[in-house]
Formats: C-alpha cells, sequence, structure tokens
C-alpha cells in the first residue's frame, strides 16, 4: 500500500483506470446475460450468439501488434481515448441490428475498440507511470475490476428487464462517451519522457535477451488460462443452469464469483512484494482442476455449486493477476509494451474461440464436455509454469524467494 500512499499521480490513474475498465469489461459482458434473449430476437442459435465474443477477442487480436507501435510512439492516454471514441459506435449497431451480419459488425467495432482500451492498454499505462512498481500497481487495479461482472450482470439483467436488451446497448454506449472518455481525456496522465542532459531522450539500458523458447511457454501459459476464463465467464450462467439451478440462483452464484475472485486478487496484492507472477499462477492454477473435478464429480447439488464457485473464483482471479504480471519477471519497463502486444494476439485468438466452443460442448454434451475440456487446459498451464519457475531471470528467482 506503501506506492499508494507516496504516488498521488499513480492513485489518480489507478482510479480513473478502475472506473474505465469496469465499463468496458462488464458492458461486453452482455452475451452472458441476454444471450438467449439475442438468440430469440436474431434468429441465432446460442453459440452463435457467443460467437459475438468471439469476433471481439480476433479483431482485438488481429489490431494488438499493429496498436504496439502506437503505444509506443504516443502513449497509453491517447490510443485509449481513440480506442474509446472507436468502441461507442458498437453498441449503436448493435441496437439497430435486426439480423446477424450487423450483429457481428458491432463486435468488430468494440473489438478494434477494445483492443485499445482493455486490459493491454491499462497495464502499458501503468507501467508508463509505475515502472518496476507496476505490477503492485495491476493487482491494485485487479482487485477493483474484477467486480464488473458482479455490478453489471446484475445491471444488464434490470436493465434488459426493465427496456430491453436494445435500450441496455444505447445506455452503454452512453457511459462510454459521457464517462470513459472525460476520465482518460482529463484524469489520466499524458506520457512523461526522461530527458539527458543534452536534451534528448533517454534511452533505457538494454535488458539481457530472453530466449524465444522462454516467451513460447508465457504465451502457451497465458493464453490457456484465458481460453479457460474467458469461456467459462461467458458460459458460466448457462453452465450453471445446466446443473439444474434456476435463472435467478445462477445469476446469483455468478454474482458471487466477482467477488471472491476481488478477495483472492486482494490476497495476492497484500503479497505482491513478495511473490511474483509466476508463484501466484502456481498457487492459483492448482485450484482450477480441483474446482472442475468436484463439479464434475457431482450431481449438481448446491453445495458443489457453491465450493466450485468458491474455488474457481480464487483460482480464477488470483490466476487474472499471473496473466497480466508473469511478463513482468522476464521484461523490463522498455520491452513490457512490446511484449504485452506480442502476447495480445494469441490471448485474443483463445479468447475468441473459447465461449463458442465451449457453448457448443455445453449444448451437445452438457456441463460435462464443457468442463472436461477446461480441466485438462488447466493442468497443462500447470505444468507449464513448473518449467517458466524454473527459468527465472537470477533477480526476479531471488524476489520470489
Amino acid at each position: 500500500m506503501r506506492f499508494l500512499k507516496t504516488d498521488g499521480r499513480l492513485f489518480t490513474v489507478l482510479v480513473v483506470l478502475a472506473i474505465t475498465q469496469l465499463i468496458g469489461w462488464g458492458t461486453i459482458g452482455l452475451p452472458a446475460v441476454v444471450g438467449r434473449d439475442l438468440a430469440a430476437d436474431l434468429g441465432l442459435s446460442l453459440p452463435a450468439v457467443f460467437a459475438g465474443s468471439s469476433v471481439l477477442y480476433v479483431t482485438m487480436g488481429l489490431c494488438a501488434p499493429w496498436l504496439a507501435k502506437a503505444f509506443a510512439r504516443h502513449g497509453a492516454r491517447r490510443v485509449m481515448m481513440a480506442g474509446t471514441i472507436v468502441a461507442v459506435p458498437g453498441y449503436v449497431v448493435l441496437y439497430f441490428a435486426r439480423e446477424p451480419m450487423l450483429y457481428f459488425a458491432g463486435w468488430v467495432i468494440l473489438g478494434m475498440g477494445g483492443s485499445a482500451t482493455l486490459s493491454t492498454g491499462a497495464y502499458i499505462m501503468l507501467n508508463e507511470v509505475a515502472g518496476r512498481q507496476a505490477r503492485n500497481a495491476i493487482g491494485a487495479l485487479m482487485l477493483v475490476t474484477g467486480l464488473s461482472s458482479s455490478i453489471f450482470w446484475p445491471t444488464t439483467s434490470f436493465l434488459s428487464g426493465h427496456f430491453g436488451w436494445r435500450i441496455t446497448c444505447l445506455v452503454y454506449a452512453a457511459m462510454l462517451i459521457l464517462v470513459s472518455l472525460p476520465l482518460y481525456a482529463f484524469g489520466a496522465p499524458r506520457r512523461s519522457v526522461v530527458k539527458q542532459h543534452g536534451g534528448t531522450a533517454a534511452k533505457p539500458a538494454a535488458a539481457p535477451a530472453i530466449a524465444r523458447s522462454t516467451f513460447n511457454l508465457v504465451v502457451c501459459a497465458i493464453t490457456l488460462n484465458a481460453f479457460v476464463n474467458f469461456g467459462l465467464g461467458a458460459i458460466l450462467i448457462e453452465l450453471l443452469r445446466a446443473e439444474g439451478l434456476g435463472p435467478a440462483q445462477a445469476i446469483a452464484f455468478g454474482s458471487a464469483l466477482g467477488v471472491i475472485q476481488v478477495s483472492a486478487r486482494g490476497l495476492d496484492f497484500l503479497g505482491g512484494a513478495r511473490w511474483d507472477g509466476i508463484t501466484t499462477g502456481l498457487v492459483a492454477g492448482t485450484a482450477l482442476p480441483v474446482a472442475m473435478l468436484l463439479l464434475m464429480m457431482s450431481e449438481g447439488s448446491t453445495w458443489a455449486v457453491a465450493v466450485f464457485i468458491l474455488l474457481y473464483g480464487a483460482g480464477s482471479g488470483a490466476m487474472a493477476v499471473a496473466r497480466a504480471t508473469i511478463p513482468l519477471v522476464f521484461y523490463d519497463q522498455a520491452e513490457f509494451a512490446r511484449a504485452m502486444s506480442m502476447i495480445a494476439l494469441p490471448l485474443n485468438f483463445a479468447s475468441a474461440i473459447s465461449p463458442p466452443l465451449l457453448a457448443g460442448l455445453l449444448t451437445e454434451f452438457g456441463s460435462r464436455g464443457a468442463l472436461a475440456l477446461t480441466l485438462v487446459c488447466s493442468c497443462a498451464t500447470v505444468l507449464i509454469l513448473v518449467l517458466l519457475g524454473r527459468r527465472r531471470p537470477h533477480a526476479a528467482a531471488a524476489t520470489a524467494t
């Protein structure tokens, strides 16, 4: 907590990003709550509705490498402002959608905006401001943003129940333009450039080169976990309903997930100075297979669902921090933005294919089919993290121990 007390500029950035990331991630979770309404109105199957989220993530992934140069040249603030402006028409297009083409076009636009504003842009902004303290700053941000589903799933359910999902889209467009954009414009700091005595920009010292195989392992661990977390996050309510829960009970359990995730991130934040992203991932990652096995072996009893939510929420909450901070173990401030932009491509592709794939398995084979695939991915993630733990740079290894 010391870095928040001593750096008012960083605290301001965290407040801005907490609000804007809550809005950004919370609003794109629309299909998780009103998926069946979307399917009925647009004449689509449920997996096709979740494919809208897939289009968003594919678009984000394709834009990410291109945005790396924009982040380096203009800084995160300007890129995130532009991304917010781009995203607004996406919800307007969804409002007017009467056929699949416009529906998917809306998600393409939202993906273009999201590539600049969601997660990657926030982490780059924190890295610009906090430098070596970015890990603690990211953990602090995730304490709040983990509540996005807990806040916006009930909000979406309320708005769509009273006004319909189309008006809900317009409300979310208004939130972006009236809340997020002014916060970026007037609350986020302009990037400062450190100057040498001669007046030219100082170049950071070159960091030791990281082996390509290590980068590939980092990508695999982050991508596999993203596949699990984003996929289950998108279908969680339907998964719980497949286990025999009613709609209201499923939303209640799903909303509790966010609180549990934030609690787990809080524990990681308090210990952030004593362990790194790999250690967090190893501890949290083991909870995910246990949670999935428990739900697979149960008969959908309420106690089993409650324990699943507890274990999965704790594991996935801490793993979200690990996904964002594992690159900090291997990359310095100068290379972090480039590494995150490169990782964003496969990460978003995995996030794209996960919701419709798991929704398809859920439709065809029930909850056991979806849980079996996520179990395999979770076990593979833990094994890769063990390998990464042996490849820590010496300085990072000393910090972790």
